[in-house]
């Protein structure tokens, strides 16, 4: 009988460790919103200058994601890691003394790179530092329950110091945490590597990039401005070089992407859980956002505290799977976990526009926030157990000196996941914007007006303020169209997933597969 060597003290100290940069990178993501209109003012940054700023950190992460988790795997995941966190603190600081707009951009594209090396080499190491499952699951669990602390804290903190400080004080709030990871991560985390002389294939890293990087901004552009040639040329390009990446890996004896992993029928399934979870959640979050800012008019600090409770159930959800996972089999607590969620999802798509056109029998605006927020705590409940558990059997699933190629494989996933979401579900939502907003204008708008309304709801909202209510109905339309076929999809993952998992057995009961 095969026994396992339990994790000790250490490894749960080190787990702590490993926590500094993922509750670093969340806290960043979230106080970005509310630090943009104050540094747009200060460095006079035009509005191409203010996307790029908020986009170019997420595009940088998503393309390099592989390339720094293969890294990790051979030159070591704590060396690979400390070096990120000391380049990110110092692009951290680049970005917090910024004078120009451009400045700025270049310390968030540094930052992007830099974060994209703290993924992979977290689960990596938890990979190798936790061997029994459940003990595994549990830190993968308690990792990602970080992530979501600093979803809720980084609104309030960010809000304090943009209130009562300068705006940069939002990108020095990480570089205490990094400093402290520098300190104690020689002193505790240990260290790993795949054991080869093997360097990293140049080409592949440029293919990659050329994949990624094209098919991530073209999904954004075409959701932010419709089907335009351009961003269509652009995200065609990507899939063009991922195709050429693919097949040039193929042939590799020493592929920067081992597509092999990908042979592992439990591997696959579960990635495309996690794939399709991303493209749902990923674009239905743009509805939610944009209807407690745009429709209910709340400040982006009020919106980001009603969206707190997703955020602290999905903390519960994650805590309670690898208790449960103890006893039933993971692919069974996928498919429980996303028929909630779904039905979170059908609950945003009742919020229709109704609940903010006036008129007998209306719906109060109170009654859509209400079902906004229990449809999103359940949505985010629902899909905790196939977050957390799915992400650690893709990394069980990897050999070990794989691991950090497998946990970039499921961020980089993650990341393409939600690009691909807001595209769609955007493109999906604008579409039926566009269908029925003649339904709600009034008679008697100019060209000019008719033309902005078209253009889309933040045009209407910002360019023709006479109608934003007739608008807000019209894009209340689109987002439940997007909601109902978000909450479909959860219900056919929760299909595949009972299909595609039904040999992987409970946590502690054997063999993963």
């Amino acid at each position: 009988m095969n026994t396992v060597t339990l994790a000790g003290r250490r490894e749960w100290i080190a787990l702590a460790v490993l926590a500094l940069p993922t509750l670093l990178l969340s806290i960043d993501v979230s106080v970005l919103y509310l630090a943009l209109p104050p540094l747009s003012q200060s460095l006079h940054a035009n509005s191409g200058q203010q996307l790029w700023i908020m986009d170019i950190y997420n595009f940088m992460i998503a393309g390099w994601l592989v390339t720094m988790g293969t890294a990790a795997d051979r030159l070591g995941y704590r060396p690979i890691m400390l070096i990120g966190a000391l380049g990110f603190s110092l692009a951290s600081i680049m970005a917090a003394f910024s004078t120009t707009a451009g400045m700025l951009i270049a310390a968030r594209a540094l930052m992007g790179i830099t974060g994209a090396t703290l993924m992979p080499c977290t689960l990596g190491l938890i990979r190798h530092m936790f061997h029994d499952a459940h003990q595994r699951a549990t830190a993968i669990s308690l990792w990602m329950s970080c992530f979501m602390v600093g979803m809720v804290i980084g609104p309030l903190v960010g809000g304090v110091i943009i209130e009562h400080f300068h705006w940069g004080g939002v990108f020095l709030m990480g570089v205490p945490v990094m400093l402290l990871l520098l300190v104690a991560g020689p002193l505790l985390l240990p260290g790993y590597r795949e054991g080869t002389t093997h360097t990293l294939d140049p080409v592949g890293v440029i293919l990659s990039l050329l994949a990624i990087l094209p098919f991530v901004y073209g999904c954004t552009e075409l959701a932010r401005s419709g089907w335009s040639f351009w961003p269509l040329l652009i995200l065609l390009a990507g899939i063009v070089f991922g195709v050429v990446f693919v097949r040039r890996e193929r042939r590799q004896a020493d592929p920067l992407l081992d597509l092999r992993l990908f042979a592992d029928r439990v591997f696959s399934a579960t990635l495309i859980v996690l794939f399709f979870i991303a493209i749902a959640m990923g674009g239905i979050s743009i509805f939610t956002a944009q209807y407690l800012q745009m429709v209910l008019g709340l400040s982006p600090l009020h919106a980001g505290l009603w969206m707190v409770p997703q955020a602290v159930f999905m903390m519960i959800g994650f805590l309670i799977s690898p208790p449960l996972a103890k006893r039933f089999r993971p692919g069974g607590l996928f498919a429980v976990g996303l028929v909630i969620a779904a039905i979170g999802l059908f609950l945003i798509a009742l919020v229709g526009p109704d609940a903010i056109s006036p008129g007998p029998g209306s719906v109060p605006a109170g009654r859509g926030l209400a079902l906004v927020v229990i449809g999103g705590v359940l949505s985010a409940f629902g899909i905790a157990p196939a977050v957390s558990l799915g992400t650690g059997i893709v990394i069980s699933a990897a050999p070990p000196e794989k691991a950090g190629s497998a946990s970039a494989i499921c961020e980089t996933c993650n990341e393409l996941g939600v690009a691909l979401g807001v595209a769609l579900l955007g493109s999906l939502g604008a579409f039926f914007y566009r269908l029925r907003l003649p339904s709600f204008l009034p008679s008697g708008l100019s060209v000019r007006d008719l033309f902005a309304a078209r253009e889309g709801f933040a045009s209407a909202f910002t360019l023709v303020p006479a109608v934003r209510p007739q608008a807000a109905a019209a894009y209340m339309s689109g987002m439940q169209v997007a909601a109902g076929v978000s909450a479909v999809v959860l219900a056919g993952l929760a299909v595949i997933s009972v299909v595609g998992l039904r040999s992987v057995r409970p946590l502690g009961a054997g063999a993963a597969h």
